[in-house]
């Protein structure tokens, strides 16, 4: 990860040959993947990378996410990833990411909710101290971001009149 903290900016990344579907471009399940290795970037900068399940005994688990694909990407594609933490509560992470191809254009933005887990008893379970006041710090960071336009998006088609 890169030492840009608002947001925070992960290591760039490659499309992989591998990851490209019959339509010719990012198969999305892929988009996933690179979601979620900037996600485990930012949040071991907070405190809860692998060492912390060594530690404490606690990691974190996605609860959900909401995806916004808006432009195609291709084998070899070079991209980085911008995660921003919108709010937290005692066991909660809301956090928004966007896709960011090398050229500079937003490829995806992913949403989602995490929960903090007890890796023992596997049940959601208060952030420590420490975290929660590292989550403190970057909150505020983000936060002087604004929201970001995509953030808070629903899926429906309107019942019909």
């Amino acid at each position: 990860m890169t030492n840009n903290d608002a947001p925070f900016q992960s290591s760039q990344m490659r499309v992989e040959d591998d990851w490209i579907d019959y339509n010719g471009h990012l198969n999305m399940a892929y988009y996933n993947v690179l979601f979620d290795r900037a996600i485990d970037e930012a949040y071991t900068a907070l405190g809860l990378g692998p060492d912390y399940i060594k530690t404490d005994n606690a990691s974190y688990f996605t609860a959900e996410v909401h995806l916004c694909y808006l432009r195609e990407l291709s084998a070899g594609d070079v991209v980085t990833v911008n995660t921003r933490i919108l709010g937290f509560d005692a066991k909660r992470i809301h956090g928004f990411q966007e896709l960011i191809h090398s050229d500079g254009w937003v490829s995806a933005t992913s949403e989602q909710m995490t929960l903090h887990v007890d890796m023992g008893t596997r049940k959601v379970t208060p952030f420590p101290e420490k975290i929660a006041e590292k989550l403190a710090h970057y909150a505020a960071l983000h936060k002087a971001l604004g929201v970001p336009e995509r953030a808070g998006r629903r899926i429906a088609i309107p019942a019909p009149r």
